[in-house]
C-alpha cells in the first residue's frame, strides 16, 4: 500500500492562509504538497505534472473550482485524478448551484468528496488518504469529530436515514 511520501496532492485555493493550513497539514501528514491560487494555475500545473490527487475550492476568481473541474475531467489523462472538494459555499449563493452541479454528476464525474470549511486538519487529512484509498486510522475521538461535522452538514433525508440505522431499525 502506498505511503504519503508517495503522493503529491494539489492545493487550489484562492485564500493564500487556508492554502497554507491545507498545504501544512498534508505536510504534516508526510504529503508532497503543490498549490494554485485559482484554477488557471491549477490547470498549468497539473499540465506540468499531473499530481496524485487534488485539494480543490468551489469559489475562485479567474477559474472557479466548477470550471476547473469540468475542464480536467474532459481530459482522458487527468478524469481518474481523485478530487476532495473543500468549500465554504456549498449552500450559499456564492457557490451552491455549481456545487449541485457538480456533486449530482450529471454533466462530469464529480469529486470523490467534499469538506466544509472551515475543515479540522485530521478530517482533511482522512478524506484525501480515503479518496487515494489509502488506510486512514482514526482515533475514536477523530471519528466523533468527522461524524459531527457530517451531522453539521448533512442532507435531512440522508439524516433521517443514519437515524434509523442508529436506532437499529
Amino acid at each position: 500500500m502506498a505511503t504519503p511520501a508517495e503522493k503529491t496532492v494539489l492545493v487550489v485555493d484562492d485564500e493564500e492562509n487556508v492554502r497554507l493550513f491545507l498545504q501544512t497539514a498534508l505536510e504534516d501528514a508526510g504529503f508532497k504538497v503543490e498549490t494554485a491560487a485559482d484554477g488557471v494555475e491549477a490547470i498549468e500545473k497539473v499540465k506540468t505534472s499531473a499530481p496524485d490527487a487534488i485539494s480543490l475550492d468551489l469559489v475562485m476568481p479567474k477559474k472557479s473550482g466548477a470550471k476547473f473541474l469540468y475542464e480536467m475531467r474532459k481530459n482522458k489523462d487527468w478524469q481518474k485524478i481523485p478530487v476532495v472538494l473543500v468549500t465554504a459555499h456549498a449552500k450559499d449563493d456564492l457557490g451552491q448551484k455549481d456545487f449541485e452541479d457538480v456533486m449530482s454528476g450529471k454533466a462530469i464525474v464529480g469529486p470523490e468528496s467534499y469538506l466544509e470549511k472551515p475543515v479540522k486538519a485530521n478530517t482533511y487529512v482522512n478524506a484525501l488518504k480515503r479518496a487515494l484509498k489509502m488506510e486512514v486510522s482514526e482515533s475514536p475521538d477523530e471519528m466523533k469529530d468527522e461524524v459531527k461535522d457530517l451531522l453539521d452538514n448533512a442532507d435531512p433525508e440522508k439524516l433521517a436515514k443514519a437515524l434509523k440505522v442508529l436506532k437499529g431499525e
